[in-house]
């Protein structure tokens, strides 16, 4: 199978189990999911889920429960959808982008910070020569002969 028909088949997969995940499965254990990635293989074997949930520790632990639990269901109906002969196996991977995203935004902060305090020290210093070191024409026409 082409990469393409694996990246085309992967979004397809991403949006079955998104509406599933909506409308099917009926787990309180279920928080606030959002689908966010499906990978393929390239042999269309294995489907990879990867998802984020709204809420602390507890609400992805209960989740990520909720889904395993839902795995077969979600398989089966992915299954009928995509007409494949092999149903890819499915496997939920809690996606870190939040968190990653957390990071990088502290990161630029820092980073506007430093950039203040340079552009501060900047504004008050003084060039170590003359304000401006080139020359220029009409100064100095003799030095150039």
């Amino acid at each position: 199978m082409g990469e393409a028909r694996a990246k085309q088949l992967a979004d397809r997969i991403q949006v079955l189990v998104a509406e599933l995940l909506e409308r099917r499965v009926k787990d309180p254990r279920l928080g606030f999911v959002t689908v966010t990635d499906a990978r393929l293989t390239g042999d269309l074997r294995e489907a990879s889920i990867f998802y984020t949930v709204y809420g602390d520790e507890q609400a992805r632990a209960s989740t990520a429960a909720a889904l395993e639990s839902a795995r077969g269901l979600i398989r089966s109906e992915v299954g009928k959808a995509l007409g494949l002969r092999h149903t890819p196996s499915v496997a939920f991977f809690l996606d870190a982008v939040p968190e990653t995203a957390g990071h990088i935004e502290d990161l630029l902060a820092k980073a506007r910070e430093a950039d203040a305090e340079v552009a501060k020290a900047a504004a008050q210093a003084k060039p170590a020569g003359e304000a401006d070191p080139y020359k220029h024409r009409g100064d100095d026409d003799a030095d150039d002969e």
